[in-house]
């Protein structure tokens, strides 16, 4: 698969006498012809998009929290420098996220960002539930609609919450068969399965994967969480205030990362991880982290969020997939 480099790095802010480093990044970048991920090859460095698509998500959260302009720059100039530093470490994008959550919780002093918004959403799931489990349990496969709801959730990001429209973009969303489709063997791995480990994302959508947790209804599954708050990614708190703990055990990776970064999770995480029989990997973010992994078996699940994933696996955005890594 021939991945071509996308456009350079663009920079919204930058300080004075800045720009020749920029220009040094621009041309690593072309030189390098950086890519990310794909479901054969080595993990490599981000794409160009990828670097993009931090720098927009660290200005709007910059911007939502008010931050003034001059340390706004200082902070976007020390992340930009960052990413110069390592072009040849080989880091996958959350690695590089996580760098930089860390860098503007620590410049702002605010250690959950999204603190207010995760909340919201995962009261507006919570009180849309009753309404889901319902069209799950008269649907002719509960299985099946669950899985396909949970996957529908992977859409659901920040903005103003309006209950009636995400109902309705849910029961769209999962009346779609997955563009990869590998629900009827994690179906049969589940019922032979002793143990099973299921990888949060997302708040709010978390609403969703305890329905389908409750469906798949397993003696012995964890649900496991994010080391501290980064992004609107789910923590231990919002897995137990949602009522995680009712349908799964509930374990914290130990690290901040938006993903599962086996190298720096808490020894009790990777315990868990090296024992378990099957692993359920929620978004992209889990698939970034895990993709090279082939000594487990891992099912990932997750909606396609942007070009880049998309172009890898040749569909569109919006488009959910069910990928198994050891299909024969």
């Amino acid at each position: 698969m021939t991945i071509r480099p996308s456009r350079l790095l663009t920079i919204p802010y930058y300080s004075k006498g800045f720009q020749k480093e920029i220009n040094k990044i621009n041309q690593t970048l072309v030189q390098n012809k950086i890519i990310l991920i794909n479901f054969v090859e080595k993990y490599h460095v981000m794409q160009t998009d990828c670097i993009n698509c931090l720098l927009v998500q660290a200005q709007k959260m910059l911007t939502k929290h008010n931050i003034p302009k001059e340390r706004s720059n200082n902070i976007m100039d020390s992340f930009k420098l960052f990413i110069h530093k390592n072009r040849n470490n080989n880091l996958p994008s959350p690695e590089v996220a996580c760098f930089l959550h860390r860098l503007i919780k620590k410049e702002t002093h605010i250690e959950d960002l999204y603190k207010t918004e995760k909340e919201e959403y995962n009261q507006l799931m919570l009180d849309l539930e009753e309404d889901i489990r319902e069209k799950i349990d008269k649907s002719a496969n509960p299985f099946q609609t669950a899985l396909r709801y949970a996957l529908a959730g992977n859409i659901i990001d920040f903005g103003p919450p309006e209950p009636f429209n995400v109902l309705e973009t849910l029961a769209t969303a999962a009346s779609k068969i997955p563009v990869i489709d590998h629900s009827e063997l994690l179906y049969e791995e589940l019922k032979r399965a002793s143990s099973v480990l299921y990888l949060g994302d997302n708040t709010g959508e978390i609403v969703l994967d305890k329905i389908f947790i409750s469906v798949i209804n397993h003696p012995n599954l964890w649900f496991a969480t994010r080391g501290a708050p980064v992004i609107n990614d789910v923590t231990t708190e919002d897995a137990e205030n949602v009522g995680m703990a009712h349908v799964a055990k509930i374990i914290s990776n130990g690290y901040d990362a938006p993903s599962t970064l086996e190298k720096h999770c808490s020894p009790s995480f990777k315990k868990l991880f090296d024992e378990v029989d099957i692993i359920i990997s929620k978004g992209q973010g889990n698939l970034e982290g895990l993709i090279n992994n082939r000594k487990k078996k891992i099912f990932f699940l997750f909606m396609v969020k942007c070009d880049v994933i998309g172009k890898l696996i040749g569909t569109h955005t919006k488009n959910s997939v069910v990928y198994f890594n050891q299909q024969s």
